[in-house]
């Protein structure tokens, strides 16, 4: 039911939506659920790690954003039919070394993703949410823990609002990326 309120081809806010409840409603769909929590990233090459570890991405994948498209297009696309999918990225970063701008080339990819698949007619949702900085949230700080351990380590400010970071239990993902299961599929 979630799903069906949501248009099948978007990228969006993940707003009152819980990453739990949408793994529960791509699981009663039969999509793929595609989950990865980028609050340890600071870069643009922090953040593709992290989505191609998370998304099981091939070894051979370049870590680009050209590459990350292909991925979570052809790639699958050329392995037959898809049920569809529902992605969520928790907690893109919002810093110095990843602004505003490399931040929308990321959610662009997700869009030309969204668009390629709507071409084919396989629901392809993205939900995210984005890291709250210091800039957006300067009325709301409090100092963090030092870590205990770590003599070298600086206070970090972290807003009272901002999300935390979740630890989500879930099953492992849908091998939808892994290439040598595609090929021996075909």
């Amino acid at each position: 039911m979630l799903l069906q309120s949501v248009r099948t081809n978007i990228v969006q806010s993940i707003r009152a939506y819980r990453p739990e409840d949408l793994q529960q409603a791509a699981n009663a769909a039969g999509q793929h659920f595609l989950y990865t929590n980028l609050s340890g990233a600071q870069s643009k090459q922090d953040v593709l790690d992290i989505i191609a570890r998370d998304f099981l991405f091939p070894d051979h994948f370049g870590k680009n954003l050209d590459a990350l498209y292909d991925c979570i297009t052809d790639t699958v696309h050329k392995s037959g039919p898809q049920p569809g999918f529902v992605v969520v990225l928790e907690l893109i970063p919002d810093g110095a070394r990843y602004d505003r701008e490399s931040r929308e080339q990321l959610l662009d990819a997700f869009r030309d993703a969204a668009d390629f698949w709507g071409e084919r007619k396989v629901p392809f949702r993205v939900f995210y949410s984005i890291a709250v900085s210091g800039k957006e949230s300067a009325g709301n700080w409090d100092k963090a823990d030092v870590a205990q351990n770590d003599p070298n380590a600086k206070p970090v400010k972290i807003s009272k609002n901002a999300p935390q970071p979740m630890i989500m239990n879930l099953p492992p993902m849908s091998s939808v990326f892994d290439t040598a299961q595609l090929l021996a599929a075909a």
